[in-house]
């Protein structure tokens, strides 16, 4: 092999190392781009299942049963607050309704729209049953006001002579969550939420006269069927 032979040689061979360090370093970035991307996409999906269990509060878990029994009796309180679209709404008004209840902050975007799609399946499994009456209190009066509750409520396909948003004074709405419904729940992590109840994604069951016959968890998609299996069932009672 003559020297020009040996120089071209290894010049080629040089060559042929960059060009194979430059493969291996374009490899190696595809490997971490790649492997970043997946821890990114876990922890994305970690995080998101990690809001839906507990959003609104620390306790808004899936249950063991889509129903639960009052841990102790409850009674819907007197009441008047104003609705999406401004007008008065009393506990009178639901005189002889069986009443169907769920808790809203609109700007809740895990927990509260699922458990509201509930709703708007319960207001179809229902349609023609004018005894039945579906209300949504709203846990964050201060910024859920009429206008906003009457936007949102539209989303969800609501019949406003059948399923109201009810928003009032943020006492008043404490006060009647409170008493008729749900408790407090302050020390959990996400006792900063609005209204600061314990399973404020539970839809509520509510006799005509008044008491809260049984809880469903709105997680569970079988909750919709549930709630008008047990509102037939209490007809049948009456």
């Amino acid at each position: 092999m003559t020297k020009t032979q040996k120089v071209k040689k290894r010049k080629i061979s040089r060559e042929e190392q960059l060009e194979e360090e430059r493969l291996n370093k374009r490899d190696r970035m595809i490997i971490c781009f790649g492997v970043g991307f997946a821890l990114f996409f876990v922890l994305l999906l970690g995080g998101f299942m990690f809001a839906l269990q507990h959003a609104n509060s620390s306790t808004a878990v899936l249950e063991s049963s889509v129903t639960i029994k009052p841990d102790y009796p409850r009674h819907l309180v007197d009441f008047s607050l104003v609705d999406q679209s401004g007008h008065a709404v009393t506990r009178m008004d639901l005189k002889g309704k069986i009443v169907v209840v769920n808790f809203v902050f609109t700007s809740c975007s895990t927990v509260c729209p699922y458990v509201n799609a509930q709703m708007e399946k319960i207001q179809k499994l229902t349609t023609g049953e004018s005894d039945v009456r579906l209300l949504s209190l709203a846990l964050d009066p201060v910024d859920d006001s009429a206008p906003v509750l009457e936007k949102y409520g539209r989303s969800f396909g609501q019949d406003v002579t059948r399923w109201s948003f009810l928003t009032g004074d943020e006492s008043t709405m404490r006060w009647l969550v409170g008493k008729s419904f749900l408790s407090p729940d302050t020390t959990g992590a996400f006792a900063y939420m609005p209204g600061n109840f314990a399973h404020s994604q539970r839809i509520v069951l509510v006799a005509p006269d008044g008491h809260i016959v049984n809880y469903f968890d709105g997680l569970n998609q079988e909750a919709a069927t549930a709630v008008v299996d047990q509102i037939h069932k209490l007809k049948i009672s009456l």
